[in-house]
C-alpha cells in the first residue's frame, strides 16, 4: 500500500523493524528536548503528515519497550489517525515511573500501524438475537 507523508522532521521516514512488523516507529521531532516528570503528559511531535486512503486509520500505540524499561507511554493508546487528517501526528506521551524522563530529538517514541476498517450502519431494533454468554462481562467467567 502506498501512503502520502509529507517528512519536515529531518528524520528518516517510519520504517518497519522486520519484515513481519505491525508497526513503524515514529520519532520525535524536537528544536529541544522535552522532560517528562513523573505523572506528567505532553505532546510530542513527529514533524510527519500522512494522507491515508478511505476506509483506514493510524493506530499510534506504545513502544514495548520504553514502557517496560522507562515507564513511559502513549496516553490515549491507541491513538486514531483518521484518514481526512491533514495536520502534523504528534503523539501524547506519559510517564508512569517515578524518575523524570527526556524526550530528545530523533527518539523513538511510539509505534503506528496501518489498519483498516469499517463504518457502522445502525439498524436499531426492539430485541437483539440471544447467546450463551449472553450480557456477562467483566470477568464473569472466572479466574
Amino acid at each position: 500500500m502506498k501512503i502520502e507523508i509529507i517528512n519536515k522532521s529531518g528524520h528518516q521516514l517510519p520504517e518497519y523493524a522486520t519484515p513481519l512488523s505491525a508497526g513503524m516507529d515514529l520519532r520525535a521531532n524536537l528544536s529541544e528536548p522535552v522532560v517528562l516528570a513523573p505523572m506528567q503528559r505532553a505532546l510530542i511531535p513527529t514533524g510527519l503528515f500522512i494522507a491515508l486512503p478511505a476506509g483506514y486509520e493510524a493506530q499510534v500505540r506504545p513502544r514495548s519497550g520504553l514502557a517496560i524499561k522507562k515507564g513511559v507511554t502513549v496516553l490515549n493508546s491507541p491513538g486514531t489517525i483518521d484518514a481526512d487528517y491533514r495536520g502534523e501526528v504528534c503523539v501524547i506521551l506519559v510517564n508512569l515511573s517515578n524518575e523524570p524522563f527526556t524526550v530528545a530529538d530523533g527518539e523513538r517514541i511510539a509505534q503506528m500501524v496501518i489498519a483498516r476498517h469499517e463504518q457502522a450502519e445502525w439498524c436499531e431494533v426492539v430485541q437483539l438475537d440471544e447467546t450463551e454468554r449472553g450480557g456477562g462481562g467483566f470477568g464473569h467467567t472466572g479466574v
